[in-house]
């Protein structure tokens, strides 16, 4: 078995430290090392965005990264939304918009959409659409997650 290296990230505005194997996903680091248990597990591959986090700034799949890889890294999961108890403007507009239902989708599908906001500020209905299709929502019918996205668009401007 490989001996376990350092890993050091700042994650959501921390500076965090561990130790893991060379081959530990990200997302099971972020899980299992560090207790942010938001960032969801889905399909392992990439494909469905239930683990998707802002690595630098930008949405990034974090079942598809290896944690060693991320060595430096400025990280912000769903548990680095909410600052001083108070929700962020895109989670409380998924709240008032009804953007989810289960819940399971819903860390990756918030900061997709935060990445999305920031390089679309004042988006379509149909760019939503495109700009959240790449987090798998099996609950809803996605029209009051195009809702959210659409009603935190001016609040984050």
């Amino acid at each position: 078995m490989p001996a376990d290296v350092p890993v050091r990230l700042t994650v959501n505005g921390t500076v965090r430290e561990g130790r893991c194997e060379p081959r530990k996903l990200l997302v099971d680091f972020l899980r299992e090392d560090l207790s942010l248990t938001g960032t969801h597990v889905g399909c392992e591959h990439g494909i469905c965005g239930a683990c998707t986090i802002l690595l630098n700034g930008e949405a990034a799949r974090s079942c598809i990264m290896l944690a060693v890889q991320a060595e430096g890294s400025e990280i912000v999961t769903v548990e680095g939304l909410a600052q001083g108890g108070k929700l962020h403007p895109l989670q409380e507009a998924f709240r008032e918009h009804h953007g989810l239902q289960c819940g399971f989708c819903t860390p990756g599908m918030l900061l997709t959409a935060l990445d999305f906001l920031r390089m679309h500020p004042d988006p379509t209905d149909s760019q939503i659409r495109e700009g959240i299709s790449a987090v798998l929502c099996r609950c809803t019918g996605y029209q009051g997650i195009v809702n959210a996205v659409k009603a935190a668009a001016p609040v984050l401007r």
